[in-house]
């Protein structure tokens, strides 16, 4: 039944730019069989067809329909992950090391060499292989979905997407997705047309209109392709989603082919029964692959800084292996020397050339690679690894915040890449999209003016936000008396989406009574008349439901059906409604002929319907920006134009967004010239066909009578206004990019606390006379030069606004921007002062910004300032400024995903960014910090060991310690306990992140992973070094190591030294620890557990294996009591001097979270006089902007007044 109401409708009659006629071929069809338009399909021809054509193109040279979005294949998996592993230098070191381990030069034998590097690369592969595995899985899925294919005889089957050739004829239903790239040829409509929904492809939820060829629009059953034979030449595959050139050769006549004609794969049939459609583009040619490019790959400042780091341990790792080289040199040399033999036993007379003294230049150089080798364990091998095991627990555990899940969609956060999670607790300065990310995008209509006069009592945001600012009742308290009945029997019924107006002079029928009702009538009957909304009705209860093609013309149709004017069915060409009859005042059926649509576009900024009412009138109804609209009106069509540009004024200054509706009426003869003009326009294929159809309506849009205007609310998201203080008060600078109106994005601001009362406001516009007066004149050249002068004069006088200022006052400071000003002050001669003025403000809003724009203010930031940056938003449009930013962060709105998509970061509402940033962020930076700080101190404290004793071994390239305590080191005995600091540490609480917000700077200033304290950690590394290597061979070196009175050899000395520094590098991570777990315990203390288990183990494996190790611990070290309290002193003489630091340093010079901690230990953390004495500590060395500043002491002062009324 519905497939037979369906083919009723020729909807293509509603819309202007959609009916595509046989016509003739010029323009860019013209480019046909040329370069980049060479593609021939053959639609519905079998194999043996096509060859018996001779063509086999179709199914033997374009792309299968099997798309792969793996990194790996079976054949490449292993050398490309191993390429990409060993382009790390640090890895690549190893990778030579292990080699040379197989030569004499070696000092370890070669497993003990390999085995830890296969050990950290293979974790590393295996991780890499089960991310592309679950690719693969994805990929799986998608390519055996499936769809009905024409086999052959008009019988469609089943089939897997992957299976799917160019120039097969397929069957889609309704809400299944498009398996390729198709031309449509006919659906269930009469005239070929269906809705398509883009959300995968451009992220918008609004419907699309997609039409067929009328020639091929009666292909409505399978029977009808028994015979279906057509070839469509178009264009190469390409990335542009927005057009499409291409010819249909059908039944001996060819006819033109846009993008109206193409389906896209991956988006969604709807409100449409089927579609029969050619396969022109599969796999990987299809749009959306073709536009699926990687994102551009980002690093974390840390991590790059970390490259740094190990390039610096490699020159220290150099200049100590050649410096002992050149001493060893000497020693060998002198070693013989006039016939006597200086060191005797170690027979220099018969020696290999690694200790020879006739060839000691040679002996060096060979020294110096083993060296090279033996000083390896400077360089933390499994830090990489670790650390990409700690960012995916750190991004699982962002994933799985039950505090940034957003219930009523049913949305986590979501970490879609774990590289930046310690750059989410650098953030300098977020760039925010307004609608959609800090509002909700759902508009509502909540007031309007009509025939002079303003309708409407709801108090949005922006007005109590004001009120607040200005110290006033709100607005409309005067009204509220007067309102209660009202407003009593709205509570009782439901809410409903899309209207919250209230206003008992015009509801419940009321108007009737008002004294211009005639142009109410009109206003209310234009909303539900001019739109291209289909309407669905619910068959069990009879409500009626809207598919509306934005928000705001959803909002108007619902408004005007509360209002009595309900619009419920559309058919072929008409519309009908129900409207309250002011004269019998009853509901009565009305419809109106559908003549023509003139649809909404950018630079249009309207929309019309030409329509034909009941009573035989020729009407134009309009609807559309200010901007445009009031230079359109007659002369006498402007009664009401003062008082409706003063509500226009009202609602921006309120934060609403407007439309002016107006109308006239059409004579038979002005309207027939038109529809000929119109209709030879539409029909019309030519390069230049939509701005003739644009000429035609400008014409037509003109000399109209104003009705009134509407006002509709996006409001803020929950949360928005606190979220945007808490981070300034961190001192993280937020900017605005916003396509709104300057006016309205400025109220917005104060809604949301992005501006405040007492805020300075720079403007830079170029809306001064002189400007508008040459834009009369229409003198370009002029404009533009007197624009630019314009803009370069309003930046030089807010930079020396705000220089007045310094020192004088905390005077805080916005700079507001519209676009046309912020193409000139992007100017390469202008771009560096417009970014020193923006910086030294505490808010920045951009108005009336291009997505362009947008991006290039991101990376002027990004670039200007050195420092990280952070852009939010949800549509399609702010892709380019999140892929611009050091981190993107998408809002999983109501826009689509495309932001996801193209984001590192989702989440589903903006407040969530607070905990994002300064609960995990905090977190992230300060564990990856100390996590890596820890990495370099435990390597060299183990490594100089190794340096020191070359030293007492006179550089005989001889390790102290056994092959495979060297291996093992890095892998079992310390890195476990510094991955659960990286994943599980806390310096405070969650609670006290939030509390105290000014703690988010020791990320911004990088105090944590600063070169002073990366350095502090090495020297302590090298301090603790010496401390064990000392302690340990002055107390064996003269004296009997155990009862027997035998004395320590290398065996003893190297395995008491190894278990001094497994104890000193695990107790000294128990030190660093501000927060233990279970887990901490159990790697810290079972770290230094299994050593000894691993002694127990290797040393009672035979002695060909394990060497010197063989039984020392049962034998030697275990019965010793000189090994314990060595040990034991050793362990805590190495400790005391950190230990003695860490106590002086929180005492007296404590950071930051030093002080929460040290309140929360006193047990003070909650009382207010305390937080404030806090507050106050903390900004004395903050050099944040004044914003962070201004609004601590704000709080500061409420506290106090709590505290002395409390008293």
């Amino acid at each position: 039944m519905r497939g037979e109401r369906n083919r009723k409708l020729h909807l293509s009659k509603i819309y202007s730019f959609t009916c595509c006629k046989a016509s003739s071929v010029d323009g860019d069809h013209a480019q046909i069989g040329g370069k980049g338009y060479s593609r021939v399909v053959l639609c519905n021809e079998t194999d043996s067809s096509v060859e018996e054509i001779g063509s086999s193109r179709n199914y033997y040279e374009y792309a299968d329909n099997c798309v792969r979005s793996t990194k790996y294949t079976a054949a490449t998996f292993l050398p490309k992950s191993l390429f990409e592993q060993f382009r790390r230098v640090a890895n690549f070191y190893f990778l030579v090391t292990g080699v040379l381990a197989f030569t004499k030069l070696a000092p370890y034998s070669a497993g003990s060499a390999i085995l830890p590097l296969v050990v950290v690369i293979g974790a590393t592969i295996v991780k890499e292989g089960i991310e592309d595995w679950r690719r693969k899985k994805q990929d799986i899925e998608v390519n055996n979905r499936r769809v009905k294919v024409h086999k052959i005889d008009g019988i469609f089957e089943y089939t897997a997407w992957k299976n799917l050739r160019v120039g097969n004829i397929v069957k889609v239903e309704k809400d299944e997705f498009f398996p390729a790239d198709l031309v449509l040829l006919s659906s269930s409509y009469e005239d070929a047309v269906c809705y398509v929904e883009t959300m995968n492809l451009d992220g918008e939820t609004n419907l699309k209109l997609k039409q067929g060829l009328e020639v091929t629009s009666s292909l409505h059953e399978d029977l009808n392709f028994k015979k279906f034979k057509a070839t469509v030449k178009c264009e190469d595959p390409n990335a542009n989603l927005y057009s499409f050139v291409g010819s249909m050769e059908f039944g001996e006549q060819k006819y033109a082919l846009s993008a109206q004609q193409l389906l896209l794969r991956d988006s969604k049939l709807r409100n449409t029964d089927y579609i029969f459609g050619a396969v022109i583009f599969t796999g990987h040619d299809t749009k959306v692959i073709q536009n699926s490019t990687d994102p551009p790959s980002k690093r974390s400042r840390v991590e790059k800084k970390m490259d740094r780091i190990i390039y610096f341990l490699f020159c220290i790792l150099f200049l100590m292996a050649s410096v002992g080289s050149i001493f060893f040199g000497f020693l060998t040399k002198d070693d013989f020397r006039n016939g006597l033999a200086k060191r005797w036993y170690l027979r220099p007379d018969h020696s290999t050339i690694f200790f020879d003294p006739k060839r000691s230049a040679s002996a060096a150089v060979f020294h110096c690679l083993t060296a090279l080798m033996l000083y390896g364990f400077f360089i933390p091998i499994s830090l990489y690894v670790s650390i990409e095991i700690v960012k995916v627990l750190q991004s699982s555990f962002i994933n799985q915040d039950i505090h940034m899940y957003y219930k009523d969609a049913d949305k986590p956060a979501h970490a879609r890449t774990s590289n930046l999670n310690e750059e989410l607790g650098q953030v300098d300065t977020i760039l925010s999209d307004k609608t959609g990310t800090l509002t909700c995008n759902s508009m509502e209509f909540i007031k309007c003016s009509i025939a002079g006069v303003a309708y409407g009592r709801g108090v949005t945001e922006v007005e109590k936000t004001m009120s607040r600012r200005k110290g006033l009742p709100f607005v409309h308290e005067r009204d509220i008396s007067e309102a209660d009945d009202v407003r009593g029997s709205l509570d009782k019924k439901a809410a409903i989406k899309g209207f919250n107006f209230t206003d008992e002079r015009i509801m419940n029928g009321n108007w009737v009574n008002e004294p211009r009702a005639d142009i109410i009538q009109k206003f209310f009957r234009l909303l539900a008349v001019c739109h291209t909304a289909i309407p669905e009705v619910d068959k069990d209860s009879g409500n009626v439901s809207y598919e509306a093609e934005s928000p705001d013309e959803a909002a108007f149709v619902i408004a005007a059906r509360e209002l009595g004017f309900e619009f419920y069915r559309r058919a072929q060409t008409s519309i009908s409604t129900f409207e309250l009859d002011p004269v019998s005042g009853k509901k009565v059926e009305r419809m109106y002929k559908i003549l023509n649509v003139l649809e909404f576009n950018s630079s249009r900024k309207r929309m019309s319907v030409i329509v034909k009412d009941d009573e035989g009138k020729t009407l134009l109804l309009c609807k559309g920006a200010d901007s445009v609209m009031f230079e359109r009106l007659a002369k006498n069509g402007r009664e009401f134009e003062e008082k409706t540009m003063e509500h226009v004024h009202d609602y921006a200054d309120e934060g609403l967004r407007t439309l002016i509706l107006a109308y006239r009426e059409l004579d038979p003869q002005e309207y027939k010239e038109f529809d000929n003009k119109f209709s030879k326009a539409k029909n019309l294929v030519s390069s230049n066909w939509e701005t003739l159809i644009e000429e035609v309506s400008d014409n037509i849009e003109k000399n109209l009578i104003l009705l009134g205007a509407t006002a509709v609310e996006d409001k803020l998201q929950n949360g928005v206004p606190d979220c945007i203080d808490k981070l300034t008060q961190a001192g993280i600078k937020i900017w605005v990019l916003t396509g709104d109106k300057m006016e309205t994005a400025i109220n917005v601001g104060f809604a949301c606390s992005l501006l405040r009362q007492g805020m300075k406001q720079i403007i830079i516009h170029l809306d001064s006379p002189e400007i508008q007066a040459l834009e009369k004149d229409g003198d370009k050249i002029a404009i533009t030069k007197t624009s630019r002068q314009s803009v370069l004069l309003q930046i030089c006088e807010g930079a020396a606004q705000l220089t007045a200022h310094r020192g004088i006052s905390h005077q805080e400071f916005a700079l507001i921007i519209d676009g046309k000003s912020l193409a000139y002050a992007l100017e390469d001669d202008m771009k560096n002062m417009f970014l020193e003025l923006a910086i030294r403000c505490a808010s920045v809003i951009c108005c009336r910004s291009s997505p362009k724009q947008k991006a290039l203010v991101t990376r002027l930031v990004k670039s200007g300032t050195g420092k990280t940056t952070l852009a939010i938003g949800d549509g399609a449009n702010d892709v380019g400024m999140l892929q611009e930013a050091d981190i993107g962060v998408g809002i999983s709105g109501v826009e689509g995903m495309q932001a996801v998509m193209s984001s590192d970061i989702a989440i589903a509402q903006f407040r969530y960014l607070e905990r994002l940033l300064l609960v995990h962020g905090h977190w992230c930076y300060r564990r990856i910090s100390s996590m890596i700080c820890y990495f370099f101190y435990k390597n060299i404290t183990f490594g100089f060991t190794l340096f020191l004793y070359e030293v007492y071994a006179s550089f005989s390239g001889i390790p102290a310690y056994n092959d495979w305590f060297l291996a093992l080191y890095n892998v079992f005995f310390s890195s476990l306990p510094v991955i659960a600091l990286g994943v599980f540490d806390q310096d405070v609480s969650a609670r006290y992140c939030l509390k105290f917000p000014l703690l988010y700077q020791e990320g911004v200033q990088n105090v944590l992973f600063s070169w002073r304290r990366v350095l502090s950690w090495m020297l302590n590394g090298f301090f603790s070094a010496l401390l064990i290597f000392f302690f340990c061979t002055k107390a064996m070196e003269l004296q009997a190591f155990d009862h027997e009175g035998r004395t320590a050899g290398r065996d003893i000395l190297g395995t008491t030294m190894f278990t001094c520094v497994v104890w000193v590098v695990n107790l000294q991570m128990a030190l660093a620890i501000s927060y233990f777990t279970l887990i901490q315990h159990f790697f810290i203390w079972g770290s230094i557990f299994f050593w000894y288990i691993f002694l127990l183990i290797y040393g009672a494996v035979p002695q060909k294996y394990s060497g010197n190790a063989y039984k020392i611990f049962v034998e030697a070290l275990a019965p010793s009591p000189t090994y314990w309290i060595l040990t034991f002193f050793v362990v805590i003489a190495t400790l005391i001097p950190y230990f003695s630091y860490k106590a002086i340093q929180m005492r007296f010079f404590p950071m930051y979270h030093e002080m929460v901690q040290w309140r929360r230990y006193e047990r003070k953390i909650e009382e207010p006089e305390y937080c404030d004495m806090v507050q106050q500590i903390l900004l004395q060395p903050m050099t944040v902007s004044s914003t962070g500043r201004l609004a601590a002491k704000a709080n500061r002062s409420m506290g106090k007044d709590k505290i002395l009324n409390r008293r």
